[in-house]
Order: structure tokens, then sequence, then C-alpha cells
């Protein structure tokens, strides 16, 4: 049986993402390289086929993932309900990942309400861990995402989580969406308060 085929059946029967390391493990005889080889492959292959799912690194992992443009298709058979966030959930679930490792005192400061109960039920989730505790008076725990999260929200790394400013960017309208509509036809005359400001002054 080819390498391939074995790492494809290996990921597809686990139940979360595969390290490479825990690959190279589970493989002991062949070389890490071909392992890696193996899973550059596979993706390619994926990707060429063009089916409804592919091979994804996820979570510092190797994951089998549906093609999201078939989500709507997909979602009409999931049996299972999905996971669902209030606003509190998202706002404070979003403190932690940008700002850990965070005290739940850092949380209620940044969000201005208590979270305690919020916190349990991210914490039941799996989505959050404790990742300690702070080196201050009362020693109070601290918090950080789990692989989890990564793999729920599709993410190879806390590294591809969208920087501020891209966030800030999905609230705004671009300046093109913004302007009135101009005349195409080249004998249109254009409107009378059309000056632009770096027009010379009679």
């Amino acid at each position: 049986m080819s390498l391939p085929a074995i790492i494809e059946s290996i990921i597809f029967a686990a139940d979360s993402a595969l390290s490479l390391d825990r690959l190279c493990e589970m493989l002991p005889e062949y070389e890490r390289t071909a392992i890696k080889a193996a899973l550059t492959g596979l993706v390619e292959f994926h990707e060429e086929r063009g089916g409804g799912f592919g091979l994804a690194e996820v979570a510092g992992g190797w994951q089998f993932r549906t093609n999201p443009v078939l989500q709507e298709y997909v979602v009409r058979h999931v049996k299972t309900k999905a996971a669902k966030f209030s606003q509190s959930a998202l706002e404070s679930l979003a403190i932690i990942a940008y700002r850990q490792p965070i005290t739940r005192a850092e949380i209620e400061h940044l969000r201005g309400v208590d979270c305690g109960g919020v916190l349990k039920s991210l914490l039941e989730k799996k989505l959050v861990k404790i990742l300690g505790k702070k080196d201050i008076p009362g020693r109070p725990l601290i918090y950080g995402t789990s692989k989890e999260f990564l793999e729920v929200f599709g993410l190879k790394d806390l590294k591809s989580l969208p920087t501020l400013r891209e966030i800030q960017a999905l609230g705004e309208t671009p300046q093109f969406e913004r302007q009135e509509e101009l005349p195409l036809e080249p004998d249109a005359a254009p409107p009378a308060d059309s000056s632009l400001p770096f027009d010379e002054p009679e």
C-alpha cells in the first residue's frame, strides 16, 4: 500500500486534526520528509480533483474538511446541531483569542460585565482552556484558546486570526461604492455640481 493512501486513511479515521509529529510517531518506518511530501501530494490531489472535500492544515495538524462553497448543501443533511454562540460568548471568545493569556478579571474589565457563566460555557465547549495561574497576588487562573477553537473556526494557528485592521475594514464601505453614478456615454454632460476639489478656479 502506498504511503499517501496510508496517511489518507489515518487522517480520515481520526477524530481531530493530526499533526506531522503525531503521524511520524504512528509511522516510524517512514522518513519525516516522505510523510511531508505525501501530505503535500494529497493536498494537491484533492485540489485538482475538485471534489466536495479536501485535506487542510488546521489547528496545527491535518484534517479533511468539506469545501466551504458547498456549505449550503452540507447543512441540509447535517443532523447534529451546530454550535451556537451568544453575543456575550463571542465577545469574550474574541478577547481571549486576541489577548491571551488573560485572566477572568481582565476579560471582565474589557467587557464591563461579569463573565463567569460565559467562561464556564466556553470551557465546557472546549473552546477555551486553563493555561495555569498568573504570578500575582491571589494567583488567578489564566485562560487561552484551545486546539478545538482552531478546528471550529478553521484556523491553521493563532497567526491566522484576522488582524484588527482587517476586521475594521469589513465594516467600511469602499469609496467606489459610495460615489455617484458617472456618465458612461461620451456625449453625456457632467452634473452641474461635479467640480473636483483640484479643479482650477475660473
